[in-house]
């Protein structure tokens, strides 16, 4: 297949400063002050990790890597999963996202999710947040930056620190910092899964997020998971000037065996002072492109029910993605602030990634402070104009029903894998 190719000077958009309604952006960001994180009287410190643990890790056959990976999955999402539905009542994080930075080496110009500014997490936060979050049920950690990679070792640290408490720990990152020496390093310590975010196949302005710059240590990373246990997707954005770079990255996860997940690109839901690109911004979708990408979700639903492509977006996801991008996303029951909920670089929590710069008070890791009341009205608001990937999922996962239903097709096929996700 040629390389993808579009242009960079394609015509631009701007949008506005937020997409929610004033009068809740106003209450989300009134000047009161966030609860700041306790100080110890001496710092947390992780332990520093032994390296090699496995000295000369040979590649796992086919069944012992789906056996590592199902028992892994049980222990780290199904279990705590289950008891979440029993302590209801209880906060238990099923997805909790701890942001151990808020700086990038990149400047993808969709993105306001980094800010340079922003000094990265300390060990004392990290150790403290692992440890109440498991403390409190939760057996999952998803590693966020900004690029989380910055800071190599620290990562490194973190990883095995939480895969000794048994801890399912997820990385995404833009892979510029992925060297072998990293891949090994983090498999060793016990990662469970990278999420490797790819726009393009060529490095671009605009989409620096590229496969090209990083095409070896993508080869190493796919090359070692079977040796180390972890999984490896492609995470994809779908951008005005991207569409047929998302059908190539598609066709090479499929070439090397490995999962896609993607997403609308939207502009800031909420007010980011510290955001460039707001105008004139060649990624943004518009009328024009709607139609365009239609038909490129359609072709990517057809290429998983038809040909068997691993894609972690479900149908009805996709058709409800056509109506986010229009402005109409359907009703739905977002978890976050209940099953979910992120950990900022200070300690202080928030809901969810558009909420990291809202000033209301959350509350910080050992003191949270959500409250349901508060979620349900904003989430009023704030759900029409989001379809995030991991709680749309959470939402039907808490629905009894569908629960119910999905669990009674697998039994029909003796439970000899999904045939297809709870969505």
């Amino acid at each position: 297949m040629a390389p993808a190719l579009q242009q960079e000077n394609a015509p631009t958009s701007s949008a506005p400063p937020s997409r929610l309604d004033q009068k809740l952006h106003q209450i989300l960001y009134k000047p009161e002050m966030r609860t700041t994180l306790d100080a110890l009287p001496e710092p947390a410190v992780l332990p520093e990790p032994p390296y090699p643990i496995h000295a000369d890790p040979q590649p796992m056959s086919k069944s012992e890597y789906q056996k590592l990976n199902a028992i892994r999955t049980w222990k780290t999402w199904g279990a705590p999963y289950f008891k979440s539905r029993w302590y209801n009542k209880d906060l238990r994080p099923i997805i909790p996202y701890l942001f151990t930075e808020w700086k990038c080496n990149l400047d993808c110009h969709y993105c306001w999710s980094y800010n340079n500014k922003v000094k990265g997490m300390t060990e004392d936060t990290a150790k403290r947040s692992i440890d109440w979050l498991h403390s409190i049920g939760s057996r999952v950690l998803a590693l966020m930056g900004g690029e989380p990679l910055l800071r190599p070792k620290f990562i490194h640290k973190i990883v095995h620190y939480s895969a000794k408490k048994d801890i399912f720990v997820y990385l995404p990152t833009n892979g510029r910092l992925m060297k072998p020496e990293v891949i090994d390093r983090l498999g060793d310590a016990g990662i469970a899964t990278v999420n490797l975010a790819v726009d393009s196949v060529k490095d671009r302005k605009s989409l620096p997020k590229a496969l090209d710059p990083i095409r070896p240590y993508f080869e190493y990373l796919v090359k070692r998971q079977h040796h180390y246990g972890y999984t490896v997707m492609f995470n994809i954005n779908i951008c005005r000037n991207n569409m047929d770079d998302v059908k190539e990255l598609t066709e090479i996860a499929h070439d090397m065996g490995i999962a896609t997940d993607y997403h609308i690109n939207e502009t800031p839901m909420m007010e980011q002072d510290h955001f460039k690109h707001l105008d004139e911004n060649v990624t943004y979708l518009t009328p024009d492109d709607w139609s365009k990408v239609d038909d490129l979700l359609d072709y990517l639903d057809d290429k998983r029910h038809n040909e068997g492509y691993k894609m972690v977006n479900q149908s009805k996801h996709m058709n409800e993605m056509k109506q986010l991008m229009r402005g109409s996303v359907p009703p739905w029951k977002c978890r976050a602030g209940q099953n979910s909920l992120i950990i900022r670089t200070d300690g202080t929590l928030a809901p969810c990634f558009p909420m990291y710069s809202a000033t209301h008070d959350w509350g910080t890791i050992e003191n949270p402070k959500f409250d349901h009341a508060q979620l349900d009205e904003m989430k009023k608001e704030c759900s029409t104009h989001c379809l995030s990937t991991c709680n749309y999922i959470l939402a039907y996962c808490y629905d009894t029903k569908r629960v119910l239903k999905w669990t009674l097709k697998q039994a029909m096929h003796g439970f000899k894998g999904s045939t297809d996700t709870i969505l």
